[in-house]
């Protein structure tokens, strides 16, 4: 695939990576060096890996060029809260509004960047599942193909109104592995009682 990402981050560099040792031809630009533009004209996927509140903006400021494309969101709105990380507001629909004629799908937002840097990422022998939830079932497919290329399992989550509940669980992995907890055994197998 070619996947265009926007964004110089740690998201970026990881999932970058990752998208590149599974084969995929990426294009990454940034702000300082005025490649955004080339960067989602580049791909048939485009990852927007910019803080939270500049997504949409950005998103808008490349609409035109991002028609037709399938526009993947991995940030997570949150910003600290008295007692962790507090939610923001949902981005996937706002970027939908400001690029209209894309396809947008909430996904990759669950891990921390450093998980990408595993080849495959597998726990225990279990390869990591992402899950996603995409504005369009062609979209949805698409990803769903991206995220089996990297040695992961999809989980189609439901469509783009559900994404706010993606945001909502990194919200809560967020505060609790700041606070020092295991966030695993929250989740812990049925079949592991």
């Amino acid at each position: 695939m070619k996947i265009g990402i926007i964004g110089t981050g740690s998201m970026s560099q990881s999932l970058g990576g990752a998208w590149t040792r599974a084969g995929h031809d990426v294009r990454i630009g940034g702000r300082r060096d005025g490649t955004l533009r080339a960067a989602a004209a580049h791909g048939e996927l485009v990852l927007l890996a910019v803080p939270a509140p500049a997504a949409p903006l950005v998103a808008a400021d490349l609409a035109g060029t991002l028609a037709g494309r399938i526009v993947l969101d991995c940030t997570n709105p949150i910003e600290p809260g008295p007692e962790g990380p507090m939610l923001t507001g949902s981005v996937p629909a706002r970027i939908a509004e400001a690029a209209p004629e894309a396809a947008v799908v909430k996904a990759f937002n669950v891990c921390h960047a450093s998980i990408w840097t595993l080849d495959p990422p597998v726990f225990e022998g279990v390869p990591l599942t992402v899950p996603y939830c995409a504005a369009t079932r062609p979209a949805g497919e698409r990803v769903a193909a991206l995220i089996a290329s990297m040695g992961c399992t999809a989980a189609d989550c439901g469509g783009l109104d559900r994404a706010p509940y993606l945001e909502a669980t990194a919200a809560l992995a967020i505060g609790v592995w700041f606070a020092g907890g295991p966030v695993r055994a929250i989740f812990p197998e049925p079949a592991q009682r």
